[in-house]
Formats: C-alpha cells, structure tokens, sequence
C-alpha cells in the first residue's frame, strides 16, 4: 500500500516537475562571479551569458561581480542564495576546491552547499614576467637566489597562483616574497608595471598582452608547446617539470536547487560549449572546452578537492 502511495505520489508531482522547468525562467538570472573585471573567469562568465541569453530568447542574465575575501564574498553569496535557479556561481577550482581544503573554516562547504550544473572550460597556467623581466626560467631564479629576492603575485592567498608561485620559489630555493591581489586583473596590472618579477596567470588572462609585447611569458603549463605561443617552452621543457596545475571552470547552484531546473541549465550550459563558434571563440581567448555534465563534474570536483588538500600538505600553505 506504501509503495503504491508513493507511486501515485510521484505521478501526481511529475507534470509539476515538468511545469517548473518549462516555466523556467520567467525572471532575469543572476551569475555571480567571485572576482572583479577583467579575469579569467568574468570574461567566460559574461560570454556564457551572453550566449544563454540569446539561445532563450533574450531572458535576461546578468553578471555580478562580488570580489574579495580570497573569493569566499561572492561564493558565500550564492551558498546563502534561495535555491531556484536564480542565482548561480560560475567559479572554479579556487573558489569550490583549493578554498576548502586550504581555508581552516568556511562560511559554506564547497560541495555540500551547491549543485553542480556543469563545467565548462579548462585552461593552462603560465609563468608571466614583465616585458623587461626575466628572459628565461633560468634568469629568474639567478635573481631570486644568492643574496637575491624577488616578488611574485597572485590572485589571493590560497588561489592556485599562490600555490604555484611558491611551490617554484621552493623548488629552486628563491628568496621570494608573495604579494596577493583580490583578483588577476590588478595582478597582471602590476606585473606589466614590473612592480612584481612574476606571476602565475591563467593563459586567458595574458595571452593579449603577451601577443603585444608588454608580458613575457616564460613557461606554460601544457603537456606540449602551445599553437598560440608556440615560442613559449612548456614547464618541462624550462626544466621545472611537475609545477603547474590545470585551472578550470563551471557553473554552480544553491543546494537543493530542483532537479528540473538544474538539468535544464546543464543542457544549455554544454550545448553552448559545444557550438563550433563558442569553441572557436573560446580558443580565440585562451581557453580549452571541457563540458562535464551535473553528475560527472560532481565527481570530478570531489577529486580535485583531494587533490589540493594533497598540495596543502606540501606547500604548508594555509588561509587564515
């Protein structure tokens, strides 16, 4: 009798299910981003936004930026969000795995408050000087060792081009003084100013201004040379082989979001992914396509949170 109730239970709540998803949305969608203008991540962010707009029909879908706090402002912001679909978190493996395995307390946990909905792109870190910096890995550790010092930035404590920057200072012994910034925007701004010998950039951020001649891009973090720099060596061949770690990004709802919903924006999230002029122009900006769908970025996100509770062991890194 039970199992038949809750037959007819789940019969009676399907068209709801149903009527939600297709009424969905009927008002604008927000897209928080953890970090201010100009990143890595608000530049994907405003350009699956615009994309999403444009394939429902002009709903509206706009980008906030809530930067600050080593990204945990923003992010917070969508954990305490009401869980319709409204309100989402495009953010990345700061923001939902280093984050939690490197801060001692979190107003959120980074899987047990959200929904995955989906990734989207990967992309390569590189080892980024100023223009009339450093002409090798090489020149650069000359700098920072023997009675020298030199200054790396990041986007925050604890964010990948911290543990990146330090994990190469410690590998070849430099004297090096981390300088965190609240985002990669004013990171690159100050490094194309040479107030800091080097930052570890995602590529998206620097391949502009690398292709302009006001960045110096010493070593990339790909398997093999890449087709938009292919004069760049990769780590290995600049001889710091196993330093850099992939970063990438997807988008991410309030725990509890309904299902419907929730598979209703992964559809267009990887379809968007997926169309041969937003691959194009993803390259065009540095990134590599890399859709995962609701169940198989949940599972990824798990191991990328182990991953960097590992790299926390090493690096002794650690957000107050």
């Amino acid at each position: 009798m039970l199992a038949r109730r809750s037959l007819i239970a789940a019969a009676a709540l399907a068209p709801l299910a149903a009527r939600a998803q297709d009424a969905y949305p009927s008002r604008p969608i927000r897209i928080v981003i953890a970090y201010p203008p100009g990143g890595s991540t608000d530049v994907l962010g405003r350009a699956i936004a615009q994309r999403l707009s444009e394939m429902w029909n002009g709903a509206p879908v706009v980008v906030e930026n809530r930067a600050g706090g080593a990204a945990i402002i923003g992010t917070q912001a969508v954990a305490q969000a009401a869980a319709d679909g409204y309100t989402l978190a495009l953010g990345n493996n700061q923001t939902h795995a280093s984050n939690q395995a490197m801060a001692r307390t979190l107003p959120y946990h980074a899987i047990d408050s959200f929904t995955p909905i989906a990734r989207l792109a990967s992309v390569h870190h590189a080892l980024i000087v100023p223009a009339n910096g450093a002409k090798t890995l090489q020149e650069l550790v000359a700098k920072g060792t023997n009675g020298g010092r030199v200054t790396y930035a990041s986007t925050s404590v604890g964010s990948a081009s911290h543990v990146i920057g330090e994990s190469l200072a410690r590998r070849f012994r430099m004297d090096a003084t981390h300088v965190p910034y609240r985002g990669g925007a004013p990171a690159v701004t100050d490094t194309v100013a040479g107030v800091v010998d080097y930052f570890i950039s995602t590529w998206p951020q620097v391949v502009s201004l690398v292709r302009d001649g006001r960045l110096r891009a010493l070593a990339i973090g790909a398997p093999a040379r890449i087709a938009d720099a292919p004069d760049v060596p990769t780590f290995d061949e600049a001889g710091a082989p196993g330093v850099s770690v992939d970063a990438w990004f997807g988008f991410w709802a309030p725990a509890g979001t309904p299902a419907p919903i929730v598979a209703k924006l992964a559809e267009a999230f990887v379809a968007i992914v997926n169309e041969a002029p937003m691959q194009e122009r993803l390259r065009g900006m540095g990134f590599n396509a890399a859709p995962l769908g609701p169940a198989e970025f949940a599972a990824f996100q798990r191991e990328e949170v182990a991953r960097w509770q590992a790299l926390v062991q090493l690096t002794g890194i650690r957000m107050e």
